[in-house]
This record gives structure tokens, C-alpha cells and sequence, in this order.
């Protein structure tokens, strides 16, 4: 199975350090970020990675080279200047990767979850086109991104706007919805059956960034051209093919300079 590992964001929210270095290759605990992941999927039997490039690319490809110090084959897709967003540079990658599924990591995550469940979990996707890592919402992003109910993954359409969720990862809280039921928010009968639905409604979670997607659900998608990945994803979810799990374990987005300096502390801490 190969990996794709996304490297080519221009890392706005980090500057002044992406002025001159690629936000991949800032380090945290003695290793730049993107070498974390390397280790991981080497350790996990992977061989053959992609990484493609824009800002400062010819950096990446001068720290990492072949792949052999990994004990890995890794090839570069290179795009231009301004990038072309997630999907369409998964898209332009297309070539390197091959016709079967794939795993695809973002390279400015930090994350423990075992890449070594990714063919396992490729093996029994059937005829879904994306099977998505989500993990409780961190505090700087509360409100999550996609609902995971028995293993399927959607945009959470049905949610009655006039319901209060929190921002955990539980379901509705009862005490909110037996209040805006006793208020007349809930519908006009406030039967059991009502209640029931509403309070087991999960909410939502944050989307880790890893997936393995099928080379289907970026066949539209022109070489060269720029596309955002969450469109596709919502499409594919609406029409029930797209599944996923939830991590607990270990995951920051590192997007910051003060989240990195956390992470870099950590590390070193926990030697």
C-alpha cells in the first residue's frame, strides 16, 4: 500500500519560521515534523511514499531524498507556487500513486494512530471511496467538522438548528434537550420517541487530516487543476460511501508557532 503525505501548504499562520523553512520541516523533538511521520510508516511496513511540494519544496527534497535513510522509496510531486489545495493535489499525484487505495497523512499534524491499521482497513472498505480518521475536537476547533455513527461518516444535515450542542465529543446533553422541549423547541408533540432520537443524535468530530481514499473519488479531477477536498468528501458522504473510526490517542494540528513550541516541549520532556 502506499502513502501520500501533504507538504505543500504554504504554512501562513506559522510565519516569521515558514518564511524560510517549509512548515514539514520545522522540527519538535529533535526531528523535523514530517520525518515523524516517515518513521511511522517505515516502522508500519510501508515502502513506496509521495509528498508533493510548493513553497520552499526543493528544501524537502534536499533533507529527505530517496527515502533510503528512512528505509523507504519516496517520489515528489511538485506543484506550483500558489498550490492547488488538497484534492487537487492529490489528484496531480495520481500517477505515482496507482490505481489501489491509499493512505494520506497531512505532514503539519502530529499524530500516534497506527498507519499499520491502513490496509487492514483498505482490505474491507467495499465499495465506500473514503474511510476518514476523525479525533475529539481540539479547543481550537470545538465545533468539529463530520458526525461518526456506527461507522459511517456524514455532514450531520439532519441536526434541528434550534438545539444546542456542545462542543464535546458526546451526544446531546439531556438536560439541553429536556429544557427546549419543556420551552416547545423540539417539535410540537415532545413524544419519547423525539427525545430519544434527539438525545442519541452523536455529535460532531474533527477530521485528523489521515484517510484512505480510493483513486475514484479524485476522477474528476484534471491534473494541474486546483480542488478542495471537503467537497468530494460531502458528495461521497451523501451518497453513504464513506466510512470511518475515531482515534483517542495522540494528535495536534500543529498550525501554530505557539502549538509547536508545546509539541517541541513534550517531546523533549518524554525524551
Amino acid at each position: 500500500m502506499k502513502a501520500m503525505i501533504l507538504a505543500a501548504g504554504r504554512g501562513e499562520r506559522m510565519r516569521p519560521l515558514t518564511d524560510h523553512t517549509p512548515k514539514p520541516l520545522l522540527q519538535a523533538g529533535g526531528k523535523p515534523l514530517i520525518v515523524w511521520h516517515l518513521e511511522r510508516l517505515a516502522a508500519a511496513g510501508f515502502a513506496d511514499v509521495v509528498i508533493n511540494h510548493a513553497h520552499l519544496g526543493a528544501q524537502i527534497e534536499a533533507a529527505l531524498g530517496a527515502g533510503s535513510q528512512f528505509g523507504l522509496h519516496i517520489r515528489y510531486s511538485a506543484e506550483p507556487a500558489g498550490a492547488l489545495e488538497t484534492a487537487g493535489g492529490i489528484a496531480q499525484a495520481m500517477a505515482l500513486l496507482g490505481a489501489a487505495p491509499f493512505l494520506v497523512i497531512n505532514g503539519d499534524t502530529f499524530c500516534d494512530w497506527d498507519v499499520a491499521q491502513a490496509p487492514r482497513i483498505a482490505a474491507t472498505m467495499g465499495g465506500d471511496l473514503a474511510h476518514l480518521v476523525l479525533v475529539p475536537n481540539p479547543e481550537h476547533h470545538s465545533k468539529g467538522d463530520f458526525v461518526l455513527n456506527h461507522g459511517r461518516v456524514s455532514v450531520d444535515n439532519a441536526t434541528d438548528s434550534s438545539l444546542q450542542h456542545n462542543d464535546s465529543n458526546e451526544s446531546v446533553r439531556p438536560e439541553l434537550v429536556e429544557g427546549q422541549l419543556m420551552q416547545g423547541k423540539c417539535g410540537s408533540t415532545g413524544s419519547p420517541r423525539t427525545v430519544t432520537r434527539l438525545l442519541e443524535r452523536p455529535a460532531k468530530l474533527t477530521f485528523s487530516g489521515t484517510g484512505i481514499y480510493r483513486p475514484e473519488l479524485f476522477a474528476a479531477i484534471a491534473p494541474g487543476s486546483r480542488a478542495k477536498l471537503a467537497p468530494l468528501l460531502v458528495e461521497a458522504m451523501n451518497a453513504d460511501r464513506v466510512g470511518g473510526s475515531r482515534h483517542n490517542g495522540r494528535w495536534i494540528d500543529v498550525g501554530t508557532p505557539e502549538r509547536l513550541a508545546a509539541l517541541d516541549a513534550e517531546l523533549v520532556r518524554l525524551g
